[in-house]
């Protein structure tokens, strides 16, 4: 049996630490019977430890400097003060309101549509499936989560939607001549709806970041979406294709 037991202690400032640290190694080995052989346990164990500290003021190291660099604020409000005093701010304010003005006048055009060059029909299903519970004012129970609602079961499609390019004079004249405007909104995906508006003498729409044209799946323009029972007939029809293509997809 061999036992050795080692202490160390380590000066840090006025801090004294204090390790006793206890080994034991025990080997044996034993000879039973015909030559079996067991093996002793080797065990390393820390008996103490303690690290009483205290903080000792070591004096300043190295030079030091002042911050010499101005605070944001007070650059952002001088800044702020020089565009108030030279006009920039109204300048600024002016730019804002013309892009403002300018990005409702004429939206972002829906991108990946092109001119309709064969005709193409499908039928789409508007069915959604409720993500909660719909109550009424009253606090009933409409319609249960999970439920799967037509619109058109409940509401009839009141008019027809034809979706131009109206940057296209031959899309925007083919729709206002076969639709009136009772009978069709007619849906900008390029092109000023507002500049269109006083010489046609009637409203248009326009499909905002392309939401209704990805959701029916049209790809090219004039397309005419229409109610067919439950189910919507949508159809991209060329131009050229006849004089009242509108009553084809009804």
């Amino acid at each position: 049996m061999t036992r050795w037991t080692s202490n160390v202690s380590v000066r840090f400032g006025a801090a004294l630490v204090s390790v006793s640290i206890v080994s034991v190694a025990l080997v044996g080995v034993a000879l039973v019977g015909a030559g079996i052989v067991g093996a002793g346990i080797v065990g390393v164990g820390i008996v103490s430890a303690s690290a009483p500290v205290s903080a000792i003021d070591h004096g300043k190291m190295g030079e030091t400097f002042p911050i010499i660099e101005p605070d944001m604020l007070t650059v952002i409000a001088a800044r702020l003060q020089t565009l108030a005093a030279t006009g920039g701010i109204t300048q600024l304010q002016a730019r804002m309101q013309q892009t403002a003005v300018a990005s409702i006048r004429r939206p972002a055009q829906v991108a990946g549509l092109s001119p309709a060059q064969d005709r193409r029909e499908w039928l789409f299903d508007p069915s959604v499936v409720l993500q909660q519970d719909v109550f009424g004012a009253h606090g009933e129970r409409i319609a249960a989560k999970g439920t799967r609602v037509n619109p058109l079961a409940l509401v009839p499609m009141p008019s027809a939607l034809v979706f131009v390019d109206g940057r296209r004079m031959s899309e925007l004249a083919w729709a206002t001549r076969h639709w009136k405007p009772g009978e069709a909104k007619i849906i900008f995906v390029a092109g000023s709806p507002f500049d269109a508006m006083k010489p046609f003498k009637r409203r248009f729409w326009f499909d905002q970041r392309g939401a209704l044209v990805a959701r029916f799946g049209i790809r090219h323009t004039p397309a005419v979406v229409t109610a067919a029972d439950q189910q919507l007939r949508i159809c991209e029809i060329p131009i050229g294709e006849g004089p009242s293509p509108h009553k084809a997809v009804l």
